[in-house]
């Protein structure tokens, strides 16, 4: 795309849609050096990191630039909910299966693709959660 799609409200308006259809994918690490995790989070939803951490078992870190990189090969702004270097566990934002068609980044912050959220979370092997 010519436009960002960088932050949830850029990819909105690049796409036409609603921030709401639009997949956030973050990537935390459970605390004390533990296992990355992927969550696919509705556009205007934020992470509720207390809990996620009682859904997880275990708080969450957020991970730096670099540490997402090593992990998903991806860089913040681009990280897709598939194709990371690494299999990470991953929990999908429920208010995304609202929709019939949900954006989400492809690899770069100038790429997305268009997904049914259930055959996204299938495809990842997402767990559904409740993000608000």
């Amino acid at each position: 795309m010519a436009a960002s799609t960088r932050t949830a409200e850029e990819a909105a308006a690049a796409c036409g849609v609603s921030a709401a259809q639009i997949v956030k994918s973050l990537v935390f690490r459970k605390a004390g050096g533990g296992e990355a995790v992927l969550l696919l989070v509705s556009g205007p939803n934020r992470v509720d990191q207390a809990g996620i951490a009682a859904i997880l078992g275990a708080p969450l870190e957020r991970m730096d630039a670099r540490e997402v990189r090593d992990v998903t090969g991806f860089a913040i702004g681009g990280v897709a909910p598939l194709g990371s270097l690494a299999p990470l566990a991953t929990y999908m934002d429920e208010d995304l299966l609202a929709f019939d068609a949900v954006w989400a980044a492809a690899g770069a912050p100038n790429a997305v693709f268009q997904a049914d959220p259930r055959a996204l979370a299938e495809a990842t092997g997402a767990r559904i959660i409740t993000f608000r």
